[in-house]
């Protein structure tokens, strides 16, 4: 295992060297929690220190979890005596985001099971995944560290009415639970007679359990080599108790700190194809940690890769390469030359374990860098509260359209004659260091993201700002903490349409369709809350939202 890095930005240098004089390093490992919130804070407030300490888990992960892989090769090894031919993943986040990077990175070995993530509550994906089932043929992983969010809640519901009707008792055998223990989760595994239940650690985090049951047991059934991740990830926590500037986490983590605290917070992550996914991993994990008390590093890590003067003064870069390949190397130069901040980074592809714990430990501190706690979420409960009461009327209230035509209406409090001059109004308000986020409730289909990233591209040859695109409700529990909890500078483009289906949840007065748009309007409530300037698009047209999204921000643009 190779892993490399280059720190040349001299404010990231200084701040590195302040670190090491402070042995910042030394006193993470020992659990100072003092490194987060200051010794007068700590000891006045016994229960945020005691907070920060209940998450630091992580740091042991790496060597803790080698007892866990007989067991979770064992689950893989019964998954294809048994002609398993798919398994579900259940879950939102820190739950699901480390299978995704995994699948995409390593495949799925001959003779493995097809795993599919479903962090999602869209009827489309939902209907999809109804037709294809095979119940004799067929696991579902329910993973929640909770035990109760509600989106892997209401799958878990929805599919073990489907395989109870299918299987009768044997059903539970297709189930297995990944939770912290003493969680409704484990009690309801139980009483189910899952196959098994596996038990997380309780004190790490759940965008920090990357290397921990919640991502090695999805990865065991793939056929990933889940030995190696482990040993990546031990090798590179190692290296991460360096006091020099040799340290890799501390090299990242100076760096990308140091840039926010300089008003160079948007960390534009630039990864080579084959580690793609990993920019949404490390999206929910910096985005989630950092943004809070109007401080953040805000990840930006699907744009295309621009020249230097694409971009304003509030950008860094980090670039990555592997043995196989690499990002635009005279892109990456120029925007050196051009005097933006760029760290580069060298991995190899296999390299997965030692990328999550690198990027962990440089969370970590970053949020020592920023005086922040990077460990909790304050602003994440917030839009789940709104889509609670939301859920509890007996009709979602969708508010008066600040304008409408026949294919699409907005919400917002800008104001306008028109769907259009709604949108201009928002777009024009975008100042410097401003960023535009795309939160799209829209179905997964590759016409809507294409259009969606043409959109971008557009704004940012025109305002040189960032942008960024989630989809709902993923984001929530991702960049969502951001958007509300970090610097006031988002415009916020919420976008919904009508579902062409409505399952029912069962044990639930509303249907997957309803849960979503309550999602998604209750999210946007909370981003006015914040007085984000907040537009709500609703697509009247659910065949081709692409197009009328195209067409709507062409005429805004004009």
């Amino acid at each position: 295992m190779v892993t490399t890095a280059t720190l040349s930005y001299e404010p990231a240098v200084r701040v590195a060297d302040d670190l090491i004089d402070r042995h910042v390093m030394a006193r993470i490992w020992r659990r100072d929690v003092t490194v987060w919130i200051g010794e007068s804070t700590a000891a006045e407030n016994d229960a945020a220190a005691q907070a920060i300490a209940n998450r630091l888990g992580w740091l042991d992960v790496p060597t803790g979890m080698e007892p866990e892989l007989s067991r979770v090769r064992a689950v893989a090894d019964a998954a294809r005596r048994e002609g398993v031919t798919i398994a579900y993943l259940l879950g939102m986040g820190g739950s699901s985001l480390c299978a995704e990077v995994m699948r995409s990175v390593y495949g799925v070995r001959d003779g493995y099971p097809e795993l599919v993530v479903m962090d999602t509550t869209d009827e489309t994906a939902i209907a999809a995944a109804i037709n294809r089932l095979e119940p004799e043929r067929t696991w579902f992983i329910v993973a929640s560290k909770s035990g109760t969010t509600i989106e892997p809640a209401s799958m878990e519901r929805l599919f073990w009415s489907r395989m109870s009707q299918a299987l009768g008792e044997p059903a539970g055998r297709h189930f297995i639970a990944i939770t912290d223990p003493a969680t409704a989760l484990q009690t309801l595994a139980e009483e189910r007679g899952y196959r098994h239940v596996f038990l997380n650690p309780p004190d790490i985090g759940g965008r920090f359990s990357a290397l921990s049951l919640f991502g090695l047991l999805p990865g065991a059934l793939i056929g990933a080599p889940v030995g190696d991740l482990l040993a990546g990830g031990a090798a590179m926590a190692e290296g991460c108790r360096q006091e020099n500037r040799q340290n890799a986490g501390l090299q990242l983590g100076a760096f990308f700190g140091a840039c926010a605290r300089d008003g160079r917070d948007k960390l534009t992550v630039v990864l080579p194809p084959s580690l793609h996914a990993l920019g949404l991993w490390i999206e929910q994990l910096v985005a989630e940690s950092t943004g809070k008390h109007g401080k953040g590093a805000l990840p930006v890590v699907d744009e295309p890769l621009g020249r230097p003067e694409d971009y304003g003064a509030d950008r860094c870069f980090v670039a990555v390469a592997t043995e196989r390949d690499a990002p635009d190397a005279d892109r990456v130069s120029a925007l050196e030359q051009a005097g933006h901040p760029v760290l580069r980074l060298t991995t190899r592809v296999d390299g997965l374990g030692a990328e999550f714990f690198r990027w962990e430990f440089a969370t970590a501190v970053a949020g020592a860098v920023l005086g922040i706690n990077p460990f909790d979420e304050p602003n994440v409960q917030e839009a789940k509260d709104k889509t609670k009461a939301l859920l509890a009327k007996a009709a979602i209230d969708e508010g008066r359209p600040a304008a409408a035509d026949r294919d699409v209406a907005v919400y917002s409090r800008f104001t306008g004659a028109s769907p259009a001059s709604v949108v201009r109004a928002a777009i024009e308000s975008l100042k410097p260091r401003d960023y535009v986020a795309f939160l799209s409730y829209l179905p997964a289909e590759p016409a809507t993201e294409a259009a969606i990233a043409d959109i971008r591209e557009a704004i940012r040859a025109r305002a040189r700002v960032a942008t960024t695109f989630g989809v709902g409700p993923r984001y929530l529990h991702s960049t969502g903490q951001y958007h509300k909890g970090g610097p006031d500078t988002v415009v916020a483009f919420v976008i919904t349409a009508d579902d062409r289906t409505s399952t029912p949840i069962p044990g639930a007065p509303y249907s997957f369709s309803v849960l979503k748009r309550a999602q998604a309007i209750g999210d946007a409530q909370t981003l006015e809350a914040h007085d984000r300037r907040t537009v709500r698009i609703h697509v009247k047209r659910a065949d081709e939202p692409g197009t009328t999204l195209a067409k709507l921000f062409a005429e805004a643009m004009k």
